[in-house]
């Protein structure tokens, strides 16, 4: 019996395909991933991070995306859509389409079962490779919990968790700060 030799994409068709695409795929060595749709849980604590760190920076030199703001990690070849992007300063872009940034200062992701595991491992090892990423933030759509990752002078990541609707986590590089209360307001558990 024989197979089929598997067939890589370049970057550069990736993104020709990804730019004519009606859905989002994330690609690493050759290969695209299509993204699944996300659920209520994921989708309100998305938008109250994005208010929250908007609201913060609205008069500061930096700006927040949601998930439809590519990030390339040059280092490894990613190409994915983390769920809220910051940027400080002045944004790197790819190319002239504008819509693959080099440069993030902050990426949050919020954890689903079926994603926890790759962004808390190798997703985040792609990340520390980004030299503009400063800070890390994971948050559960499961339970109340959040950790923040922020990189130390020395190249180290100081993580601190919060597990409690009254914790507040301050985010030094954007100098910004996420209230739990906020950001699970309306999310209910199952």
């Amino acid at each position: 019996m024989s197979t089929l030799p598997k067939s890589y994409l370049t970057p550069e068709q990736y993104l020709e395909i990804e730019r004519a695409a009606e859905y989002k795929s994330e690609y690493y060595q050759g290969e695209m991933f299509a993204m699944a749709g996300a659920k209520w849980n994921h989708n309100l604590i998305v938008a109250h991070l994005i208010m929250q760190l908007g609201l913060q920076l609205r008069s500061r030199p930096c700006s927040v995306t949601p998930s439809d703001m590519r990030v390339r990690v040059s280092a490894t070849g990613l190409y994915t859509y983390p769920d809220v992007v910051v940027v400080c300063g002045e944004p790197q872009f790819l190319d002239d389409q504008r819509d693959t940034l080099l440069n993030p200062t902050l990426i949050a992701e919020v954890l689903s079962p079926s994603t926890e595991a790759f962004d808390r491992g190798r997703k985040f090892e792609h990340y520390r490779s980004l030299e503009s990423l400063a800070e890390y933030l994971l948050v559960s759509s499961q339970r109340v919990s959040a950790e923040l990752y922020v990189r130390q002078p020395d190249g180290r990541w100081l993580l601190t968790a919060a597990n409690s609707l009254e914790d507040t986590l301050q985010l030094p590089a954007t100098n910004c700060r996420v209230a739990l209360a906020e950001i699970y307001e309306k999310v209910e558990f199952e």
